[in-house]
């Protein structure tokens, strides 16, 4: 058949598909990026969402009711500290007596003794050991620390130097370790435990050093009056179990 100028071959349906197919094929390939450059872009995406590592926030202990020196069974006696004597039934050997540099105080009839890391309980008993060595009957001693010049921090367990420690202001729990030696070869730095006098009771909280020096976790501030007990094999000797079975990152009451 004759074609006119307005008239057309017709195309099949074979031809058809083969020609989308290939502007099909010409589309994908007009976009088509190089792989480095996809790679690129992911990771700037991903960088710009992620950001900085946050520090986990620390399991938040209230304020202790004072970060002054109190009269509790844990308080240990200091260098400059003024310990008050009372000997049921001898006024003579009643006064004041202040701890020197060394950590001595000289006691009328007895004369020099190490008081500096006795509790008051603890220093009354070698008192009344050495009073009743020689001089009295079955001696009857109290003692009770009158004044102290700087708030305190105790630090106990598995540290190398173990013992009550001046602070001035707040310190962080890592600078209180650092303070006692730093941690022995048997501490458990996953748990270590602050304790504190909040309402007239003892909370305590536990942290782990390791996401603390890790920034993965926050350095909780330290205040006057607190004990930190690190846990290992030294400090299981005298708190048995109790450590172990603080929970991280939580609160407790002790009764």
């Amino acid at each position: 058949m004759p074609q006119g100028e307005g008239s057309h071959t017709p195309v099949s349906d074979n031809a058809q598909d083969k020609d989308l197919s290939l502007k099909g094929s010409t589309m994908i390939r007009s976009i088509r990026v190089p792989a480095w450059t996809t790679l690129f872009c992911i990771m700037a995406v991903t960088a710009c969402s992620t950001g900085p590592a946050t520090p986990a926030p620390a399991p938040q202990l209230a304020l202790p009711d004072t970060t002054t020196i109190t009269q509790t069974g844990d308080l240990r006696i200091g260098t400059l500290d003024i310990v008050t004597v009372r000997v049921f039934g001898v006024d003579d050997l009643n006064g004041s007596y202040q701890v020197d540099q060394q950590g001595n105080v000289k006691i009328p009839l007895i004369g020099t003794m190490m008081a500096k890391g006795f509790t008051a309980l603890e220093f009354a008993e070698k008192l009344e050991a050495e009073l009743g060595r020689a001089y009295l009957q079955d001696p009857d001693v109290t003692i009770s620390v009158k004044e102290g010049l700087s708030p305190r921090v105790t630090i106990e367990g598995s540290v190398n130097s173990p013992g009550v420690y001046d602070v001035n202001g707040t310190i962080s729990l890592l600078q209180v370790v650092a303070m006692g030696g730093g941690l022995s070869d048997d501490a458990n730095p996953e748990r270590v435990i602050v304790f504190r006098q909040i309402e007239g009771q003892r909370h305590a909280a536990g942290y782990n050093l390791k996401m603390i020096r890790a920034n993965e976790a926050e350095d909780p501030a330290i205040y006057g009056n607190d004990i930190i007990v690190v846990d290992g094999s030294r400090a299981r000797q005298t708190y048995g179990e109790v450590l172990r079975s603080i929970p991280l990152l939580s609160l407790f009451l002790i009764f």
